[in-house]
């Protein structure tokens, strides 16, 4: 864990309405989130429990007995040569943004993933996001894509950029991945 005031833990089922608080606005009010209609809370409670049944870290950073932000990754796709890659997207509260919370909890999951025996992790992001931006870059992702007009939401169309980022050695051949419970001892 980091010396952050936001405390970094595994999700659980129990956290789906300080997630949906989190994730409400973003699909309402932004393009963000390519989603069109705002997931109900049991939506986001079956969505962590997912991710966590299939091995994969969902984390939530709290601060002050509040949820400040959350972070997951899951499968990049199904195919089983990419079984070592993994998506990864995470969603700050506005009230937390410039507080350091994106970079401890990106960080946490990144370790996880490295842990877990990913290689790679890719995410996503609309653009214009300098935050967003901002936060890859000083984590280390690199621009590997760039979608031009592949999303259209409140009136217009967006683009999306594409992070990468090298996990673990790279000349290396793969090893058996491990869920996250079986990282964390749990």
């Amino acid at each position: 864990m980091s010396a952050s005031p936001h405390s970094i833990r595994l999700a659980t089922a129990d956290d789906a309405p300080s997630v949906h608080a989190i994730y409400a606005p973003i699909v309402r009010d932004t393009a963000i989130s390519f989603e069109y209609e705002v997931p109900s809370v049991e939506e986001m409670r079956g969505r962590i429990e997912r991710v966590l049944a299939a091995g994969f870290p969902w984390l939530v950073a709290e601060r002050a007995g509040g949820t400040s932000g959350y972070a997951y990754a899951s499968t990049f796709r199904t195919r089983r040569a990419y079984a070592w890659t993994a998506e990864t997207s995470i969603y700050v509260d506005p009230d937390h943004h410039g507080r350091g919370v994106g970079r401890v909890l990106y960080s946490r999951l990144l370790d996880l993933l490295e842990l877990q025996g990913y290689r790679s992790a890719y995410g996503g992001a609309t653009v214009p996001n300098p935050a967003s931006e901002g936060l890859h870059r000083a984590l280390g992702f690199e621009q590997i894509g760039y979608q031009p007009r592949v999303g259209y939401k409140l009136g217009a169309w967006h683009d999306v950029v594409w992070w990468g980022k090298a996990l673990g050695p790279a000349d290396a051949p793969p090893q058996t991945l491990r869920t996250v419970h079986d990282v964390l001892g749990r």
